[in-house]
């Protein structure tokens, strides 16, 4: 039984239009491109405040840039890691906050005022009785 190659095709494009469409797909592109976004105000944020001002305590030649150990030949640049570990510290602590402290509060919120259960209807309560009685008798 052979398939037409073209409704093949238009099978293939109709269940790829299907993944790529729907709501969970497009919310973690969005999520990915402001995450990105984020990513660079805080790379931004490190490399051209926090870096230069940690770079005043201990100064050299180029600041943070020119902190680096000589091995040999080699050059270790531990000033570029140290900033990308502030670089770090700083998305997560950012994540922390949003996350746990905000988010969290939210939820807490939320969990701290159970709604209390809605009172029994007249056949709920016609029920129960019919179900004790028989309970009962039995």
């Amino acid at each position: 039984m052979e398939i037409d190659p073209a409704r093949r095709a238009m099978s293939l494009l109709e269940e790829f239009k299907n993944f790529a469409l729907k709501g969970n797909v497009i919310d973690l592109a969005v999520g990915v491109i402001i995450g990105a976004a984020f990513g660079r105000i805080v790379e931004s944020l490190v490399k051209s405040i926090l870096m230069p001002l940690i770079s005043l305590l201990a100064p050299g030649d180029q600041g943070y840039l020119g902190w680096k150990i000589v091995v040999g030949a080699k050059e270790i640049p531990y000033g570029l890691f140290i900033g990308e570990v502030v670089n770090f510290i700083v998305v997560a602590l950012a994540l922390y906050l949003f996350i746990v402290k905000f988010l969290g509060f939210v939820m807490r919120q939320k969990q701290a005022a159970p709604a209390t259960p809605p009172a029994p209807t007249k056949e709920e309560t016609l029920l129960t009785e019919i179900r004790d009685l028989l309970k009962a008798r039995a």
